[in-house]
């Protein structure tokens, strides 16, 4: 890739679309924004009260036109304006709560770990991180404004990391579930191309109220079942964090679905839209736009090796302790027991039991110098005394295979997915409590 400024500007610069939310940027709208303040026009009227902040006209209406030009260049039909407005406000509503949350946290993000995520946008795009504000500037965005807008997006989801993601807990007998259930739902060797409406209902949702959503829910799918566009219908309809997206859930793997959409992506073909699901966040609607194929076979090669752990003390140093491994090395090389040594003299809690045996591991599973030592040995062999942070060390490489990781994979992966299905609902859920707890006054 080039690193010519010239390239750059052919380029859409990536922004960072983190898990809490989307922040919108781009320079036609900037430059729009910035020709109506020359004008010497009042846009910083306030359009909602919100807890002990606001958010202005001035954000609104730039935060519109960007929505409204992304829209456009997707090729979505416009849903009507004051439909669109409210959507946007109510973004910028839930925005704004959360960034006083984060501030009544303590949540910062410092210029380094600023820097840091803006060279990645950067690298992605072939230039260095000097070259960004030129590079943006070339596509009429304030680089200041990009800037504090992705210093926003990190805020929020470190927000989201501490209030809703590390309070999501996995069981081992979800997690047996989780796999079992994944034979009937949609295959972890393909990939979905998804879209999805939220029609939500209050946290604490009234019977009249569940019913009101379900036949708007109703209305919706039938409309888009019908052949109406669903991105416009999500963009009009849709309580989602992804609605002026049109809906769009992007590509994911089977089990990477929310849990709660996947019985639905299962009874579905390309371009289908499915019945309305209800939940206690409201009524899901889901439509399947393409499927492709994913996973492959893992095959990984692991070691198994031994080894025998002494730490230096004040009173022994590290000259002693590795003198000491040497003068192992030579009883076992002499014909004495490596496992029983290791049970005897070994002060590695976890192996030293077992005769210093740690098992079948694949690479990256030790220290460096470990990892090293390892991978100079022959079958049998041990190694001479060697350190680590640990302590000093002697290894044997008791031997090497090729092994099909894909079960083992299939199972951290489902770990994680798992969680991450369960964090779609639970944020939607903390949203709406964070929405309904708060003092909105809309003033316009």
């Amino acid at each position: 890739m080039t690193n010519s400024r010239s390239s750059a500007g052919r380029k859409a610069l990536p922004l960072l679309i983190l898990a809490c939310t989307t922040w919108a940027v781009a320079g036609t709208a900037h430059a729009q924004s910035r020709s109506l303040y020359d004008r010497g026009l009042m846009l910083d009227r306030v359009a909602a009260v919100v807890n002990d902040g606001v958010v202005l006209r001035s954000e609104l209406d730039e935060q519109l036109l960007l929505i409204v030009e992304r829209l456009q260049a997707q090729g979505v039909e416009m849903p009507p304006a004051d439909a669109l407005r409210e959507q946007v406000l109510e973004r910028l509503i839930l925005q704004e709560i959360q960034m006083q949350r984060a501030d009544r946290a303590g949540i910062r993000i410092n210029d380094e770990n600023l820097n840091q995520a803006l060279g990645d946008v950067a690298q992605r795009n072939g230039i260095a991180l000097a070259q960004l504000p030129a590079a943006l500037a070339e596509q009429g965005i304030d680089y200041a404004s990009y800037r504090e807008n992705v210093r926003k997006e990190m805020t929020l989801q470190v927000l989201q990391q501490r209030d809703v993601i590390q309070r999501i807990n996995v069981s081992p007998r979800e997690l047996e579930q989780f796999l079992d259930k994944q034979k009937s739902r949609p295959s972890e060797l393909n990939e979905y191309n998804l879209s999805h409406i939220l029609i939500a209902v209050p946290s604490e949702a009234t019977p009249a109220q569940f019913q009101e959503a379900e036949a708007k829910a109703k209305d919706v799918s039938e409309r888009a079942r019908g052949g109406e566009d669903f991105s416009q219908l999500a963009v009009r309809y849709s309580n989602s964090q992804t609605a002026l997206e049109g809906g769009s859930l992007g590509w994911r793997r089977g089990p990477e679905i929310p849990t709660l959409l996947a019985d639905l992506v299962v009874g579905l073909r390309p371009s289908e839209v499915s019945e309305p699901l209800r939940t206690p966040t409201g009524y899901h609607i889901v439509k399947l736009n393409e499927i492709r194929g994913a996973d492959q076979q893992v095959v990984i090669q692991q070691n198994r090796a031994r080894h025998i752990l002494l730490k230096p003390t004040e009173i022994q140093d590290d000259a002693t302790v590795a003198q000491r491994l040497r003068d192992v090395r030579e009883r076992i090389l002499a014909g004495e027991d490596f496992g029983a040594l290791a049970k005897t003299l070994s002060e590695d809690p976890g192996s030293g039991a077992e005769g210093g045996d740690l098992g079948w591991a694949a690479p990256g599973t030790y220290v460096p110098e470990f990892e090293q030592t390892l991978a100079n040995l022959q079958i049998d062999e041990i190694s001479q005394p060697f350190r680590t942070q640990f302590g000093w060390h002697i290894v044997q490489l008791l031997g090497r295979r090729e092994f099909d990781n894909t079960e083992e994979l299939r199972r951290q992966r489902a770990f994680l997915q798992l969680r991450e299905s369960k964090a779609d609902e639970e944020t939607e859920l903390w949203l709406r409590r964070l929405r309904d707890e708060a003092f909105v006054d809309v003033k316009m």
